[in-house]
């Protein structure tokens, strides 16, 4: 008889999201959902050992057996676009952006995200890893087991290394895999706002050292107006990839620039933002596999009524991938579940191309596809029970956390508190 530490049982739908092929799922593709019904999971040594109807498992003799009571079973969710590390909080903005201030003015208050630069600089090693650690926790609790993490707010030697450091700290202290970014061409600095060749020729000096300490695996870099130009992203990115990192591309977040363009043309893995994509933009993207990472939660939260055009691009046969944002000015929420609801009300997705852009997508968006974003044989058992009786609910009931337990390589790393009350009877009698 074969042996498990954990088998899964009772599971009402399990989203094995294992198509049988590898790679990101594209274009049509993204509408066929791999399920099985009545299932049930075994694990061993943290490690899906097998999967599939319950009535061919039950004899495993497992360690553990874990009734799932006909609830949902998913992988778990991968988080491929944060910029976890900042210091401070902007709450005092909502104000001003309520009054229709404008962003620029915003900045000359002192706010945007220079202040959030200044407060990064000002914070200390040992702050960013327990806010870090807060934040990477919250977002465990939401089902996400696997995440990006991006620099940004340093847009120094100093502060952009101490950032990056707190990512590769934070690695030891959490069960989360999460994947280095490399983004000091976030923004322009005060010190060059009248020569950002310059500052860019800095960020490119630090890429060796990045290199050697194994503080990146990505490079990205703000393409759009009044940051980067496309000429100028090109340069970089192109000596980043010949510095030997794999890159990105906050790309056409407003104004269409050519950012889209731009990521095919470098070979990036994804294109992020997209809302001013161009049609020709979106053909490269699928043309050269780019993966188009959205982020409706930034365009909820900014009040925009133009979003990614997420149907073209599937459509087109792009694979695309979903995000939070999460970062302290423009997408505040560490809540991924939130993000599948504005995808579905604002992007016009479907629940099974919801379910492929935050699992196999997303992970493919961060070169995690290997390990992450699928329940299958061999496979870490990354794994999310949903206090929820199929994948369309998710979506549907939007602004909560859905999530019953968390599983990390086959370890419980969340499961919901139970809620103290009074029994009805108690409470039906007055006591």
């Amino acid at each position: 008889m074969e042996r498990a530490d954990l088998l899964f049982y009772n599971i009402g739908q399990l989203l094995t999201m294992d198509n049988g092929s590898d790679g990101p799922v594209k274009g049509k593709e993204m509408q066929n959902l791999p399920l099985i019904e009545n299932a049930a999971v075994a694990v061993k040594d943290g490690k899906v050992l097998k999967v599939g109807k319950q009535a061919e498992l039950m004899d495993i003799d497992a360690d553990e057996k874990i009734d799932c009571k006909g609830c949902l079973v998913s992988p778990g969710l991968v988080e491929p676009h944060t910029h976890l590390v900042f210091g401070g909080s902007r709450e005092h903005e909502m104000a001003l952006k309520q009054q229709g201030v404008p962003y620029l003015e915003i900045l000359k208050k002192g706010g945007g995200i220079l202040s959030t630069v200044k407060a990064t600089r000002d914070t200390s090693f040992e702050e960013l890893v327990d806010k870090a650690m807060f934040h990477i926790d919250r977002m465990m609790s939401y089902g996400i087991t696997t995440m990006e993490a991006k620099s940004g707010y340093g847009l120094d030697y100093d502060t952009e290394m101490k950032q990056m450091q707190v990512v590769k700290h934070v690695k030891k202290l959490t069960r989360m895999d999460i994947v280095s970014t490399f983004l000091g061409a976030h923004a322009i600095p005060e010190e060059f706002k009248d020569n950002p060749e310059a500052f860019l020729d800095e960020m490119i000096h630090m890429l060796p050292e990045i290199k050697e300490k194994d503080l990146a695996e990505f490079v990205d870099i703000f393409c759009e107006t009044g940051v980067f130009s496309v000429e100028q992203s090109r340069a970089y990115l192109e000596k980043a990839k010949k510095a030997g990192f794999k890159v990105k591309i906050h790309a056409d977040e407003i104004d269409p620039l050519g950012g889209a363009e731009l990521a095919a043309d470098v070979g990036a893995i994804t294109g992020d933002h997209l809302v001013g994509a161009s049609d020709e933009g979106i053909k490269r993207l699928a043309e050269e596999g780019v993966i188009a990472v959205l982020l409706p939660g930034t365009s909820f939260y900014l009040g925009k009524d133009k979003h990614a055009r997420a149907r073209k691009m599937i459509e087109s046969g792009v694979a695309v991938a979903l995000s939070t944002d999460f970062n302290p000015g423009s997408s505040v929420t560490e809540n991924l579940q939130m993000i599948m609801s504005l995808a579905a009300l604002n992007l016009k997705m479907t629940p099974e191309e919801i379910w492929h852009a935050v699992t196999v997508n997303a992970a493919y968006a961060i070169n995690r596809g290997d390990s992450a974003g699928k329940i299958a044989p061999g496979r870490h058992a990354d794994m999310v029970v949903w206090n929820a009786p199929n994948y369309l609910y998710i979506p549907y009931h939007y602004g909560v956390n859905h999530v019953q337990k968390v599983y990390k390589a086959g370890e419980k790393v969340y499961e919901k508190a139970e809620i103290l009350r009074k029994s009805y009877t108690a409470a039906a009698s007055g006591k």
